[in-house]
């Protein structure tokens, strides 16, 4: 993963692709974090490359959203067959994905909308239930198309703005460190002050 951020950051007029081949690698499973292929397209837009910003999240939008169809189409075109994988097996649980069923039954298109919002592999659960449940793909692509697009702007947004201002946010962290610092220095001699006091008068 921080091999891609430094390749990211080298290659920045090129990123929106390398951004995409990433996410689409993610729609298997390849441990690559959607949430901070997002963040870095965002700062790298911010600071780096301005004139990209437009293809750096048409790049994360279309990178998310059609590796989507990837975990899909692998969860609706293999079914049950996936769990004789071991890999498989080990990475989405039964329960795990019969309780997100539960959910898509209960809840539907907001399963996908919250579900969105939620990192650390619990995307792809989603999208994987999705196919082996035989959710209609339309109403897939919609749902999560809506879905996508929301948790996707939210992020991006959120990061562009970070890195925009992150040279007064170092500054002010900087200010912070100095002030935290200055406080624990003084408590450390009121400590021996107060310490040194107190056997003075026994």
């Amino acid at each position: 993963m921080d091999s891609i951020i430094q390749f990211l950051f080298e290659h920045a007029q090129y990123a929106h692709w390398i951004v995409f081949g990433a996410l689409m690698l993610a729609g298997i499973n390849v441990p690559i974090s959607e949430d901070l292929m997002i963040i870095f397209s965002a700062v790298l837009a911010a600071t780096v490359v301005p004139e990209n910003t437009l293809s750096l999240f048409v790049a994360v939008f279309l990178g998310c959203y059609i590796s989507d169809w990837v975990c899909y189409w692998i969860g609706r075109a293999l079914g049950p067959k996936l769990w004789h994988i071991s890999w498989f097996a080990k990475t989405f649980e039964k329960k795990r994905i019969a309780q997100i069923q539960s959910y898509y039954e209960k809840y539907g298109f907001w399963t996908l909308l919250v579900g969105r919002f939620i990192p650390f592999g619990v995307r792809n659960c989603l999208f994987l239930t999705a196919g082996l449940g035989k959710m209609h793909f339309g109403k897939f692509l919609l749902s999560d198309g809506i879905a996508c697009i929301l948790s996707n702007t939210v992020l991006f947004s959120l990061a562009y703005v970070v890195g925009k201002n992150y040279t007064s946010l170092i500054s002010s962290l900087k200010t912070f460190n100095i002030f935290l610092f200055s406080a624990f220095v003084v408590a450390i001699i009121g400590y021996l002050w107060y310490k040194r006091k107190k056997n003075a008068a026994t």
